[in-house]
């Protein structure tokens, strides 16, 4: 590809062109929609220069769309003076439209070229971006984040966030037609979800406020009314973790449902990733070739309990005392016994937020799992406390005060059923499914403890 070569250099072309105004000009086509078919037609289509390449008295254009790529063939000859001397002076990145007549071509994308008859330049491009459209080797991420919506203009950055687009589509379908109703609760709170820490403040009026953690609680009190609900939102955690797996903001997809327990709920979790790698992998077969990754079908998720876990973590050399959380180390130990998707089920219960129940009369043991891949934890989920007394009693545990709570104390004394539900990182699910290290790759403007912008 042809690059921009100095700054300079397209500052002063830059000066010299006349910005052309849309008029009256409306795109027939996109990429998308060419095919040799369609020779001898006329097309006006929209788009950016990919790249611009001067061979001899020939021209060629590659113009980029939502959709993909279009080939503009500009001949000395036949093309007017004017529209020939105007394409010299373009450049990589500008916004343009055309005007002219499609020509099958087999070299072309899709097999179809465009020979212009008029151009309009509609943006010029004055920067030339540190980032190559198809380069192999990138500038880091955060040099990038600094032009992200340039960076997201590479054709592996658009196949990632195309197929981000489809396991979205495809999650929402499988609960949609598995008969949860969707819902969007509030992200402006009163008291902690998940605890003290970990929030970010706000003034609410004259009130102090937070951002929300989860929907958890909102979500518990809607089974009451509709049984199954579902919700793909944002959540926000203040945690002081500087990894490639924690983001401040993210996307949530959170799940509860009435009349069952944990057992259930993993059950689903499983069913509803392999439906979605399955509809992902057919649909996307061209953006998972683009990033080079393949993208293998799943097979049953094996539960280990979390004593099973310290024992198989005793075997590699990685002793820990019972109650211990799974450091990075443990986890990469795990991520060497099991590389795929397993669940760690019945973690003691002090490691676990309130909300979760005991398991049986053993109150060091509660119903709970995490969804693993490899050493990246994925969801988190259990079945919930249905009595008002033991949630009390809980919170107390926890260090919480239960009059914080007592707008969601007060709904169990309304027959609140056994429910049980999880919470899924939308963006660690997609680093598992793209093969991606780093979460920021896969979220359109990062927000972390280094980034509030752009």
């Amino acid at each position: 590809m042809c690059g921009l070569t100095h700054t300079k250099s397209v500052r002063r072309r830059s000066l010299d062109l006349r910005l052309d105004t849309l008029g009256d000009w409306r795109r027939t086509h996109y990429s998308s929609d060419l095919s040799p078919q369609l020779d001898g037609k006329e097309s006006i289509v929209f788009g950016w220069i990919a790249s611009i390449r001067h061979q001899g008295n020939i021209t060629f254009i590659i113009l980029a769309d939502k959709d993909g790529f279009t080939q503009i063939t500009v001949k000395r000859g036949e093309v007017s003076d004017e529209l020939y001397e105007k394409v010299q002076r373009l450049t990589a990145h500008t916004s343009i439209g055309v005007k002219g007549v499609l020509r099958a071509i087999s070299k072309a994308p899709k097999g179809v070229e465009i020979l212009p008859k008029e151009i309009k330049i509609l943006s010029f491009a004055t920067q030339n971006p540190p980032t190559s459209l198809y380069g192999r080797r990138l500038p880091s991420i955060d040099k990038r984040l600094e032009i992200r919506a340039v960076d997201l203009r590479r054709p592996a950055a658009q196949a990632l966030f195309k197929i981000r687009q489809e396991v979205l589509k495809a999650l929402r379908a499988y609960l949609l037609d598995n008969g949860y109703h969707e819902v969007h609760t509030p992200k402006i709170i009163s008291s902690a979800t998940e605890g003290g820490a970990a929030l970010f403040p706000m003034l609410y009026y004259d009130k102090e406020a937070f951002l929300t953690q989860s929907p958890q609680l909102y979500k518990e009190q809607l089974v009451m009314a509709f049984e199954k609900v579902f919700e793909i939102g944002p959540a926000f955690r203040a945690e002081q973790s500087r990894t490639l797996e924690h983001l401040s903001e993210f996307i949530s997809v959170d799940i509860e449902e009435a009349y069952v327990d944990y057992r259930d709920l993993m059950d689903r979790l499983e069913s509803m990733i392999k439906w979605v790698v399955n509809v992902v992998s057919k649909k996307c077969a061209n953006e998972f070739k683009t990033i080079g990754y393949k993208l293998e079908p799943l097979q049953g998720f094996k539960r280990y309990t979390y004593d099973e876990v310290l024992n198989i973590l005793a075997e590699h050399g990685c002793r820990l005392e019972w109650g211990e959380d799974l450091g990075s180390a443990t986890l990469n130990a795990l991520a060497k016994h099991n590389p795929s998707f397993y669940f760690i089920v019945d973690w003691p219960a002090q490691s676990k937020p309130f909300y979760i129940a005991p398991k049986d009369k053993n109150s060091k043991i509660s119903e709970s799992f995490d969804l693993m891949y490899g050493s990246l934890e994925v969801a988190s989920g259990g079945t919930r406390v249905s009595s008002r007394k033991l949630l009390e009693k809980r919170l107390k545990e926890k260090g919480l005060n239960p009059k914080s709570f007592a707008y969601h104390l007060k709904i169990f004394d309304y027959g609140m059923p056994p429910h049980a539900g999880f919470g899924l990182g939308f963006e660690r699910l997609l680093m598992a499914l793209t093969g991606q290290s780093n979460i920021r790759e896969v979220t359109y403007f990062p927000r972390d403890q280094r980034h509030l912008t752009p």
